[in-house]
């Protein structure tokens, strides 16, 4: 898949628009979900689908290709989210140490990215709180637990994405589980 990408991301920069397309085929409903987990808003979600492809296209001849083009359209896709959640109400802070405690996290329980806004309606209480558990995470820890758990990208990966040291995102990882597993002990 990665070579196919490099290629299409070869061809678009030409001016080839049917790779572009292959392009938004390949990562919009990935992005959509993405988006629509960090973000809990179907319109936003679009929002940042669509300014994420716009971005691509503007600045395809800077895509270094020594990057997957995944990472590369990822990174773009998290920072607007980011900066969405930035711009919303403050969240808890999660800088005070944390005790070092490993065991369930609750994305087990989190239902696949095949939704419907039905299926939405009907999500189980517990679903509903383990939402909300994640949606009070402040943005730089709910972006690392996103794309951890629901885009299961690997550390390597993350830390590609989001440009931080490997460390920092095992760091944001930890204290993220742990701030979740606290907050879901008094509720489940």
């Amino acid at each position: 898949m990665n070579l196919l990408e490099a290629r299409l991301a070869r061809l678009a920069l030409k001016g080839d628009q049917r790779a572009f397309a292959e392009l938004v085929e390949l990562y919009q409903d990935k992005l959509f979900h993405m988006a629509y987990r960090m973000l809990n808003n179907r319109q936003e979600a679009e929002d940042v689908v669509q300014e994420t492809f716009l971005r691509v296209h503007k600045n395809l001849e800077r895509y270094d290709e020594s990057l997957k083009f995944s990472t590369w359209i990822y990174r773009i896709a998290t920072n607007l989210c980011i900066d969405r959640l930035r711009k919303r109400k403050p969240t808890y802070s999660l800088d005070a140490e944390s005790n070092d405690h490993e065991g369930l996290d609750g994305y087990s329980m989190i239902p696949s990215d095949n939704r419907t806004p039905e299926s939405e309606m009907l999500l189980s209480e517990t679903q509903r709180i383990i939402h909300d558990a994640i949606d009070s995470l402040a943005p730089k820890y709910k972006t690392v637990m996103m794309l951890r758990y629901i885009q299961e990208l690997s550390l390597q990966e993350i830390s590609d994405v989001l440009d931080m040291p490997v460390t920092t995102i095992k760091t944001r990882v930890h204290r993220g589980r742990d701030f979740l597993r606290k907050k879901l002990e008094h509720k489940l």
